[in-house]
């Protein structure tokens, strides 16, 4: 019952992981960085970083059969907790009408020096 879920036209997992799991009628996705096709950092600001992360996340659902829309509860890690409200603006303007539950704590630091990972859980309809 449990399928791992990879697409290329999102970044490559840069460790021994998935880009995320099926289990049944749900889509555990694994945290998102701002990373471009060569495994870089795409951006400097919380603000695009945050952008560039969920237009991830909705490749990898999409790959998944789910949605943005589906999404139930998200995790996002910062790295400094001054980019909250920076961050928050950019999450808005995707989760804007339903919004999932939320965790949000800073972190000492995140792969690839990033400002900001996001994981999120989602079902598929």
């Amino acid at each position: 019952m449990k399928k791992n879920i990879y697409t290329e036209s999102a970044p490559k997992p840069i460790g021994p992981y998935s880009q995320a799991v099926n289990f049944k009628k749900f889509v555990f996705t694994s945290g998102q960085i701002a990373l471009n096709e060569q495994g870089v950092i795409a951006a400097d600001d919380v603000k695009e970083q945050t952008r560039i992360v969920i237009g991830n996340i909705r490749k990898i659902l999409a790959a998944a059969d789910s949605s943005l829309f589906n999404v139930i509860k998200t995790t996002v890690f910062l790295k400094d907790m001054n980019d909250f409200a920076a961050m928050n603006e950019v999450y808005n303007e995707f989760f804007d009408k339903v919004m999932p539950a939320r965790s949000t704590v800073e972190v000492a630091r995140l792969p690839k020096d990033a400002k900001v990972e996001i994981e999120v859980i989602a079902y598929k309809d």
